[in-house]
């Protein structure tokens, strides 16, 4: 009986995606339990023909390849959960390894918690070229975006959802509430986001339990290309229309600009605080963000 789905949405990015695949190979969990479904989201490289070969050297687990030709990241998602059986919906992203316990500790969870309809685990930030001195928590956080809350079960933090690349949601639970927007969330190289904001407000809105569980732990291999200015510059700006669409979804645009211009003011407090080098990519990604905002 398959509990668990794991959902790998990917798009040109075979070589990273062995990677990854590599460590969903290493799960303790029995292979019986779960499944992984990669789906394509219409790459030109030869990611399809990777996958293929990955399932046929390890027989013994149930990995399945899936094309899902409308680009953006909420369709390919969206196609992995129509393809997968499991009662748990696990997603984790093409640049990242999970540890051997990853799967095992979102079916203990789920078991052990018989009110969470969603769950979160943590995300280690994985520097190989070196993490950049203009890096502050601040402007880390939409490049790669780390999270830890301790060693021990507790629900999630009413501030923060999970981050998309290690999340997991019951089935009925999206059944309720619907899949992923697929008007939000990326599209080949655009960097919109907000899909995953959106899923978690519904869950809120139906009062469906969250929880933060230690052990399934994620590494987010954060490329050289993630640390360029250009890259982070595009990124703040596309958040900022990611907001914005948001915003607009549930009219409260004005509520957005009036959170905007709080957030200036603590941007200019906390460049107080850090080196000039990371007070100048503070204002950039504030700058950048609004731009996004209002500049639609």
């Amino acid at each position: 009986m398959i509990r668990l789905s794991l959902i790998i949405a990917t798009y040109n990015r075979a070589e990273q995606l062995m990677t990854t695949l590599k460590s969903v190979a290493e799960q303790n969990s029995p292979s019986e339990l779960w499944e992984c479904v990669v789906v394509d989201n219409n790459s030109k490289d030869d990611t399809r023909e990777r996958v293929k070969d990955f399932a046929a050297m390890h027989p013994e687990l149930n990995i399945r390849y899936v094309f899902e030709g409308v680009q953006g990241l909420s369709a390919a998602r969206n196609a992995g959960i129509r393809a997968s059986q499991g009662e748990i919906v696990a997603f984790i992203d093409d640049d990242e390894r999970i540890v051997g316990g990853f799967i095992a500790a979102y079916i203990d969870l789920f078991d052990s918690h018989t009110d969470a309809m969603s769950a979160g685990g943590k995300i280690i930030a994985e520097y190989p070229s070196g993490r950049p001195r203009w890096m502050s928590r601040y402007t880390e956080e939409p490049i790669a975006n780390p999270m830890d809350f301790g060693e021990v079960v507790v629900p999630f933090p009413s501030h923060r959802i999970p981050g998309g690349g290690n999340m997991a949601i019951r089935r009925e639970a999206l059944e309720k509430v619907g899949y992923f927007n697929p008007m939000l969330g990326r599209k080949g190289n655009r960097l919109i986001g907000g899909e995953e904001s959106d899923l978690f407000e519904r869950l809120r809105q139906h009062h469906m339990r969250c929880y933060y569980t230690p052990d399934a732990v994620m590494y987010h291999i954060i490329s050289e290309e993630k640390l360029t200015k250009d890259y982070f510059c595009r990124l703040a700006y596309n958040t900022g229309i990611s907001q914005r669409s948001r915003a607009e979804l549930h009219s409260r645009v004005a509520k957005l600009y009036l959170f905007e211009a709080f957030k200036w003011g603590a941007t200019l407090l906390l460049c107080l605080c850090h080196r000039p080098a990371q007070s100048r990519y503070l204002l950039l990604m504030r700058y950048h963000i609004t731009r996004g905002i209002v500049g639609r």
